[in-house]
């Protein structure tokens, strides 16, 4: 039976990577899939992994109908086996609902992969429709760390090398981008409550006021 899966997980942890790996195993095989994006690293129309690996992508617009646009592809004799949909946490829950009905009436199998939380912990809208909608949510086994070495769940948008809790819920950027840029940074549970990123706490360490006291 044809299925709607969520892929999720932290930055970092492989989504992508997966992604182009689920469209090559396929594609060697004959078959032809189609693959949607949005704000990719890489730019416009692109799916893109950190190891490099890149292909062309569908930009999924605003006011794109992603039913309309596959059936529209099918009625001009294009040959649509599965689809795949990378950064679908930018996805509009409308969006979502569509992907659910390319499965149940076309029957093709929906790839979607995306980080389930922004750097404020809350849900995007389009992971918490695909958490509602998807008959499967897998959780990626490549574990991102933090800093400290703890399994990273949760993401940190930096500015400066500092934690920000505050601004659109939307911004591109990467974990690789430098201190001085607005940046992302995997962290683990407690050291992103406590907004404490490698740099910060690169600094606190350096800091005499954290040093213990030795008593008299």
């Amino acid at each position: 039976m044809p299925e709607l899966v969520f892929f999720s997980g932290t930055m970092d942890c492989g989504k992508s990577t997966l992604a182009l790996q689920i469209e090559h195993n396929r594609s060697s095989r004959g078959l032809k899939g189609m693959i949607l994006t949005r704000d990719d690293r890489a730019g416009e129309g692109k799916l893109s992994s950190r190891l490099g690996l890149v292909t062309d992508a569908v930009e999924v617009a605003d006011e794109l109908d992603v039913y309309a646009y596959v059936v529209d592809q099918l009625s001009q004799g294009g040959r649509v086996d599965y689809v795949i949909a990378d950064e679908a946490q930018f996805l509009a829950p409308a969006q979502i609902d569509q992907l659910a009905r390319v499965v149940d009436d076309l029957g093709l199998d929906v790839y979607a992969f995306g980080i389930t939380t922004d750097f404020r912990s809350k849900l995007f809208p389009g992971s918490q429709r695909l958490v509602e909608l998807a008959d499967r949510v897998e959780v990626l086994q490549v574990e991102a760390l933090c800093w400290c070495g703890a399994r990273a769940t949760h993401n940190a948008r930096t500015v400066g090398g500092r934690m920000v809790v505050e601004g659109a819920q939307v911004v591109v950027g990467d974990v690789d981008r430098s201190d001085d840029e607005v940046g992302y940074e995997v962290l683990c549970r407690r050291h992103h409550r406590k907004q404490l990123t490698s740099a910060t706490a690169h600094a606190a360490a350096l800091s005499p006021e954290v040093l213990p006291v030795a008593s008299a």
